[in-house]
């Protein structure tokens, strides 16, 4: 039962949709085990999305990022980081399926809303980058 990173972007936050998507991440089941408000750096920014350094997206993406607040928070509960990528929907607006986060409230590919690690690894790392380890709910609540 593995954790994952989700991040409730800039457009997001600047649009006041945190709550709704919060509120989709639990009643699909999942679990908040963090969650943070804060905004990036530049330098945290390139840090974070260093993986993409070298496609032409990149200095944009790093530009949007650190554009305002963002809120990035921890999933958890059986099969997160699959069905987090499955209620945000497809990378591009225009090709999530219907009902999904960034097909009702993403604007472009890089406006899309939200972001979500793509596998175990990767979310792994993500969390690492945000949270301190007592800064997430453990997974067993007594």
């Amino acid at each position: 039962m593995a954790n994952t990173l989700g991040i409730i972007k800039p457009d997001g936050v600047r649009r006041k949709l945190a709550g709704q998507i919060i509120s989709r991440i639990e009643k699909a089941g999942l679990i908040l085990r963090g969650m943070k408000a804060l905004k990036l750096t530049k330098e945290q920014a390139e840090e974070f999305y260093a993986v993409h350094e070298d496609k032409p997206f990149f200095r944009s993406l790093v530009d949007f990022m650190s554009s305002g607040p963002i809120v990035v928070l921890v999933i958890g509960g059986h099969g997160s980081i699959e069905r987090w990528r499955e209620l945000m929907g497809a990378t591009d607006p225009a090709k999530a399926k219907y009902n999904t986060i960034r097909r009702e409230f993403g604007t472009s590919v890089e406006k899309n809303v939200v972001h979500g690690s793509d596998d175990e690894t990767t979310a792994r790392t993500e969390i690492a980058f945000f949270f301190k380890e007592n800064e997430i709910l453990p997974k067993e609540m007594k």
